[in-house]
Formats: structure tokens, sequence, C-alpha cells
């Protein structure tokens, strides 16, 4: 499967007071990590994906981290992002935090490719992912 990284600069906006990154600032990393994989494998911005594959995106339906080593102001950390799992409308995203290439922050999505509920407007309803993001997404 695709793997993307990301270099990243811990900033004084994702940090408690003491210095620490504030843990739901790693849910903000992990979403941002899931678009730049898309982009990257789509070889085009979210919004121009979206209103390619008429889809409103691909909404969190499960989400967990577990946390290893606490990352702080002014550290260099590298988050690596793969698919591992993909199923018809739905996928699995693994996200890993390395701050001097030892894990510090392990964190697991479950993802929903969505669309309007033809029945609904106001309602949004699965859809299957596209053949070829599945391709991409699986990589070379």
């Amino acid at each position: 499967m695709l793997t993307n990284r990301r270099d990243v600069r811990i900033v004084w906006g994702d940090c408690d007071p003491a210095g620490i990154v504030y843990y739901p600032r790693y849910f903000e990393m992990f979403d941002t990590s899931t678009t730049a994989l898309f982009e990257r494998a789509l070889g085009m911005t979210k919004y121009q994906f979206l209103k390619h594959y008429e889809t409103l995106g691909y909404p969190m339906v499960d989400t967990r981290a577990r946390f290893v080593l606490p990352t702080r102001y002014g550290d260099d950390v590298v988050i690596e992002t793969a698919v591992t799992e993909i199923k018809r409308s739905s996928f699995s995203i693994t996200h890993k935090i390395l701050k001097e290439g030892a894990l510090a922050v392990e964190g697991f999505e479950t993802r929903v490719w969505v669309a309007r509920d033809p029945d609904d407007a106001d309602k949004i309803r699965a859809k299957p992912l596209p053949d070829d993001i599945v391709a991409k997404l699986k990589g070379p």
C-alpha cells in the first residue's frame, strides 16, 4: 500500500502550557496527513478530487491513538501515513509519528467514502471507492 511521509515541526499552538503536544492536536495532524496521502496518490488537491469524483469526502467513523513518547515545542517529527485496508466504501489508515527515528505516537483511522443521498439531499451515504483510487492507494 502507498505510504506518504511528512516532515512536521511542532509549533507552540500544538502544545499545552508545559510545551508538550496537547493530545487532540495529533488528530488534526493525522487528518492533514490523510489528505496529503490522497493528494499524492491522486495528483490533485482535495478540492479538485472532491469535485472530480463527485464526493463529499471521507468522514471518520472510528479513530484511536497510542502515545509512546511525548513530543514537544520545537521538535521535528516525521509522520508516516499508509492505507492498511480497503473495503467497498471504507478504508483504514495508520499514522506513525517518529521523533528522532523512534515511534512517538501511532494513530488509527477508519473512514468512509461518501456522497449526498439521492433520496434526501440533507443526508450522506456510503459510496463505493472508485477503482482507480483503490489502484492508486495500493501503490505500484
